[in-house]
């Protein structure tokens, strides 16, 4: 399947591992040129090596701070006044800490907001002129499944995750009839390096297998997800074929929202230290 991604300029924040690194090596196996940015400069450039290996266009790595709006303002307006263009961003990022409502102060909720809901915001309003000139945009925020499910124990996260929602929805009205669509991926437990890590703190014996097959084991398939699977379908979304798809909060957590809740010894990882 053509997905009509050649020469197309993507922005992808968060970049430099995990998912974000996921969507980057697709979007560049598609043709595209691909700009990433994150914070770790040697993560950087092994991302950058990665992604080269696979791309049929040009690849760049920037060390920004998306958290730093300013900075994130001057990263995005870089990449299009290089590339002459910009036409697809894709927002991936951490997590807030884990915890119930009351557990957290109204600074900390300003926290998970400046952290996780305003880059991702910033980074759209920036990047919505080039799109919109170019009559073409894709828009990729990654959520979690907090975005989708509520759940007890990731309060800022949700929150932060619902905003994020509506704001890609109500953006999605306001762009469709330029050419942009706007979506929202919601991964549930998909195997990255943090999941690993995770994995590894309540490994026994040093082997991850057993927890990582206990998390990946509460889905309708069986398994825990793959970085490329998310990633394939995060190409579709910013793709050509996917022109009349906006709007949407996408769940992709191998069917485990539809067996109700786990309970393991592994309940305790954080499911937002999954993606």
């Amino acid at each position: 399947m053509d997905l009509g991604l050649d020469g197309k300029v993507a922005l992808v924040a968060g970049g430099s591992s995990g998912l974000g690194l996921a969507m980057a090596k697709e979007l560049a196996a598609e043709g595209a040129h691909v700009a990433i940015g994150a914070r770790d400069r040697d993560r950087l450039a092994a991302a950058e090596r990665a992604i080269s290996v696979l791309a049929r266009g040009q690849v760049t790595a920037t060390s920004v701070d998306i958290t730093d709006q300013a900075a994130a303002r001057r990263w995005a307006e870089d990449v299009a006044a290089r590339f002459g263009a910009m036409h697809i961003l894709a927002v991936s990022g951490g997590s807030p800490p884990v915890g119930t409502a009351s557990q957290f102060s109204t600074a900390e909720y300003q926290e998970a907001l400046d952290g996780t809901f305003l880059p991702a915001v910033n980074l759209a309003l920036t990047a919505l002129p080039y799109l919109r000139a170019a009559g073409w945009g894709r828009i990729l925020f990654v959520a979690s499944e907090a975005a989708v499910i509520p759940t007890a124990s990731l309060a800022l996260s949700g929150a932060a995750r619902a905003g994020l929602t509506r704001f890609a929805q109500s953006l999605a009205a306001e762009v469709g009839r330029d050419g942009i669509t706007v979506n929202v991926l919601a991964p549930g437990a998909t195997r990255t390096e943090m999941v690993e890590r995770a994995a590894a703190r309540l490994a026994e014996d040093g082997d991850i297998e057993a927890p990582l097959l206990a998390i990946g084991g509460h889905s309708a398939v069986g398994r825990i997800g793959r970085p490329d699977e998310f990633a394939a379908v995060a190409a579709f979304l910013a793709s050509e074929r996917a022109s009349y798809v906006t709007g949407g909060v996408h769940l992709l957590d191998g069917g485990a929202s539809v067996l109700g809740q786990q309970v393991t010894q592994y309940t305790a990882v954080p499911k937002d230290t999954y993606t």
